[in-house]
């Protein structure tokens, strides 16, 4: 993706890229050329294109970026004398310069020459080539200058540090949100394969198009027709008389290729393809979006789909329903992303049925490329928008998602269902990674990026009300006011139910107060500094009466700094007489949300308290563990690896020195452990070590619990150390099981356990719980995504329900807590570092009021999936 929201295609360079070279530097300008070789060079000679095509990526490498067929940058490293350091250079077309390639040409041959040992990049440059030292100076590397003999000679290391990657994320937002806004601020649309039938797909978005008031022309593409829905009709793409900016694709998934080809040859700068018949069609569908989507982008277009419903963009300067609802929202401040294109329409309606506004919406159907990451990128730079909702189907990037979201979240709410939450499945057409991770795990990721999740469509659209028109709560106290008994004590309970307060003054009148009295309760409540939020219940005592009393909650709310929410039952009226009406017909903030149950009141309320709880916590800073080595721990793993066979699924256990030196690279000290097999042995191990010991099998299986005969803890001579010896050799050889560790008894304290999973979809996860056969059944974990802050840590360590075992309660101790953050966020950086890592346990880890003792460890190497959030900034699908 570049600066401009375009895209190129990032690649190896080939020996049958020698003609298209020529053709490249041909097209440089002669500066271009002076700059890049210090001399003029008219043309390359055969010499030099032998030698720029022909790398062996190991000494020397090069990519270059294409648009099309055409070359339009070259970048490469050739390998120095000294061998950890290189030589970089690039050269990009003229017309293409100050679109961002020379930045993503450094991050991508900065990653390739990182795997093959280089640690730093030399550049030389002439004086005057200001836009070139700039590169180099803003990538967010440090590099160091020098001016030798007429050249500007900068050299940088080129290991990924955290200002460098915060630069690059800064760099792809840009370029993500310009992505986004070309599409939904497109000009000029064409519409491919609308047809005179007013039942067409086509046709029904050009007719949503102009019926909508579209600010922008409108072209209806069709071989066969002269004009559509009143508008001249052209024979293709190519005839359209001015530069497209979106093209609608609306023929059969068959014909699709070829109007992607005519895209490309016009220029147009995005497609939404509406049309089926791809991925959710089976292996011929999804080699054809596959096709679709690297010819879109290879020519600088994204795509919107396919079999998407379309966008919305409510702009007053826009005014585009490029969609096949005939549903037109308001203005208003949503955002609304939906993954289906079926939901698509329900969904609409049901925003002007809640009287909702919108900003933008857009389906994106199959989501081949244009995501829901791309729009939170876009969303939160749009003044336009403050609230985010999200129907989502499946999470192609969460690791992108839960670090764009998190950011997003601190300034604007995201609201988001997630399909599939129960069982992790996904519709036909997600062509994703599967992910073995459990559902609370998932969950926690919503949870640390601050989205709130809500389980039905309907909840979303109950806390969408309460963020468009209400102040967020700035607490959990909660007051009621209410004619009712039976609805004033069904909302305490709901209220206690979901984690919030229910405070005094409350007031439950008789079902005959009048409105002065209703009016005047609901008043000094609101300005009440001990009360946080207010729900007004009513129920009128005769039907038809309660206007006036809708009226009052209206006029009171008008003024208040704390969210009111309304249920008043019986009052069919209720929701237009608490609505605040903008100049363009819509409700606007201050407007009252209405409820039909004080169930869903109340949990509207829960979940906006709880998020403005979430925002108003520090973001926290990312944790760096000092006396970190992740050179010695990535030469562990590497050998390790070397044992794997050839199977994709393959797994290897380190022995218990390779764990040993691994965890000692990130500063974990296992607790001394000594193989044994026999009586003599284990005696001299205890003599090294000190008594008490115990004395553990190796298999797991049996050590997990002492109730099994695997474990003898607390062994204090010579004598009951050979007996426990004897009985669990005699006992378990039979089952060839004749190892033995023995160890050193670990200090008394609170056993915990801290895992790191790296999944196919998330990549490393760390969990932590309170270890016991209880917390195991229930699943009683937490879950964090790294890189850890010191909030996640904090997180980890008080979520699990047996977390007050921790301080003291029910029979535990008060433990050190800061040893348990720095062997937490050790844990969290290893797991980050090394994706071979697919499974480490720390299990026992026992906790004392002073330090702590990891007993044990497992760790698991395997070769790793790449993981979808790398360094280098790529495009998935």
């Amino acid at each position: 993706m570049l600066r401009d929201g375009g895209t190129c295609h990032l690649r190896p360079i080939r020996v049958d890229d020698r003609q298209r070279l020529r053709d490249f530097h041909a097209r440089l300008s002669p500066e271009t050329v002076y700059y890049r070789f210090f001399a003029p060079y008219p043309q390359l000679s055969d010499r030099d294109v032998e030698r720029f095509t022909g790398v062996d990526y190991d000494q020397r490498a090069a990519l270059v970026a294409t648009m099309g067929d055409d070359i339009i940058g070259v970048v490469r490293y050739d390998r120095l004398e000294d061998d950890d350091e290189a030589e970089v250079a690039f050269v990009i077309r003229d017309d293409h310069q100050g679109r961002g390639l020379a930045t993503v040409f450094l991050e991508h041959i900065a990653q390739a020459a990182r795997e093959r040992g280089i640690r730093r990049f030399v550049a030389e440059i002439l004086p005057d080539n200001i836009r070139m030292i700039d590169v180099f100076r803003h990538a967010g590397y440090r590099p160091v200058s020098d001016f030798v003999e007429g050249i500007v000679r900068m050299e940088f290391a080129i290991e990924p540090t955290a200002e460098l990657l915060a630069v690059s994320q800064a760099r792809e937002h840009r370029a993500d949100a310009h992505s986004v806004e070309r599409l939904l601020s497109a000009r000029v649309v064409a519409v491919v394969g609308a047809g005179r039938d007013p039942d067409n797909v086509g046709h029904r978005v050009v007719r949503n198009l102009v019926d909508g008031g579209f600010a922008g022309s409108v072209h209806p593409v069709n071989p066969h027709a002269d004009r559509i829905a009143g508008l001249a009709a052209v024979p293709s793409l190519r005839d359209v008389a001015e530069p497209v900016d979106l093209a609608v694709v609306a023929v059969p998934a068959a014909s699709v290729q070829d109007v992607v080809v005519d895209a490309a040859a016009c220029g147009v700068l995005g497609l939404i393809v509406v049309s089926d018949g791809f991925a959710e069609a089976g292996p011929d569908g999804r080699e054809r979006q596959r096709t679709l989507v690297t010819t879109a982008r290879a020519n600088g277009m994204r795509v919107i789909g396919p079999n998407a419903l379309g966008v919305i963009n409510t702009a007053p300067n826009v005014v585009m329903n490029a969609s096949l609802s005939p549903v037109m929202p308001g203005r208003g401040q949503i955002g609304f992303f939906s993954q289906s294109g079926a939901m698509g329409i329900a969904l609409l309606e049901a925003v002007v049925r809640r009287g909702l506004g919108i900003s933008t919406f857009v389906s994106a159907g199959n989501r081949a490329d244009v995501s829901g990451n791309d729009l939170l990128q876009y969303w939160e730079d749009d003044d336009a928008t403050d609230v985010v909702l999200l129907y989502l189907e499946s999470i192609g990037n969460p690791r992108k998602f839960s670090r764009v979201a998190r950011r997003l979240a601190r300034q604007k709410p995201i609201v988001a269902v997630r399909l599939g939450r129960a069982t992790q499945g996904m519709p036909l057409g997600h062509t994703v990674r599967a992910t073995d991770l459990p559902v609370d795990a998932v969950d926690a990721m919503f949870r640390q990026s601050g989205v709130i999740q809500t389980d039905t469509l309907g909840e979303m659209f109950d806390v969408a009300q309460l963020l468009a028109f209400q102040p967020l709560p700035h607490g959990p106290r909660v007051a009621v006011v209410s004619n009712s008994d039976a609805m004033a004590v069904m909302a305490v309970d709901a209220i206690a139910g979901n984690d919030l307060h229910h405070v005094d003054p409350s007031v439950v009148f008789r079902p005959q107060a009048c409105v002065d009295d209703y009016q005047r309760a609901l008043a000094g409540i609101v300005d009440d500094p001990a009360v946080d939020s207010v729900i007004a219940l009513f129920i009128p005592p005769a039907f038809g009466a309660g206007s006036d009393v809708a009226r009052a909650v209206a006029r009171v709310a008008a003024g208040a700094s704390k969210p009111v929410a309304a249920v008043m039952l019986a009052v069919p009226q209720a929701p237009e007489l608490l609505d605040r009406i903008s100049d363009q017909g819509v409700p606007t903030a201050g407007s009252v949300p209405t409820y039909s149950a004080v169930e869903d009141a109340v949990r509207a309320l829960a979940a906006v308290t709880h998020y403005a709880q979430w925002r108003k916590r520090p973001a926290g800073t990312l944790v760096d563990p000092s006396h970190t080595d992740v050179e010695a721990g990535r030469a562990v793993v590497d050998v390790a690896m070397s044992r794997l066979d050839e199977s994709a699924t393959a797994s290897v256990d380190l022995d218990e020195s390779e764990a040993t030196t691994l965890l000692a690279a990130y500063g974990i000290q296992l607790w001394p452990a000594r193989l044994v097999r026999d009586v003599d042995a284990a005696l001299a191990a205890a003599d090294e070590l000190g008594y008490p010991v115990v004395l553990k099998s190796r298999a797991r299986v049996l050590r997990e619990s002492s109730d099994w005969g695997g474990v003898h803890p607390d062994l204090s001579s010579p004598e009951s150390l050979t007996d426990s010896v004897v009985w669990m050799r005699d006992q378990l050889a039979p089952l060839g099981m004749e190892d033995m560790l023995v160890q050193h008894m670990a200090p008394t304290g609170v056993a915990v356990e801290i895992t790191s999973t790296e999944d196919p979809l998330f990549g490393p996860v760390v969990s932590f719980g309170v270890s016991g056969v209880a917390t195991d059944l229930l699943g009683d974990r937490a879950y964090r995504i790294p890189p850890l802050t010191d909030v996640d840590v904090d997180d980890l360590i008080s979520t699990p329900r047996a977390a007050p075992l921790l301080e003291g309660k029910s029979g535990g101790m008060d433990v050190d807590r800061s040893a348990l953050r720095d062997l937490l966020s050790r844990v969290g950086r290893l797991s980050d570092d090394l994706p071979q890592v697919c499974r480490l346990v720390l299990r026992p880890v026992l906790v004392a009021p002073t330090g702590l003792a990891v007993v044990g460890a497992r760790i698991q190497v395997a070769r790793p999936l790449a993981r979808v959030d790398a360094p280098a900034r790529r495009l998935l699908g």
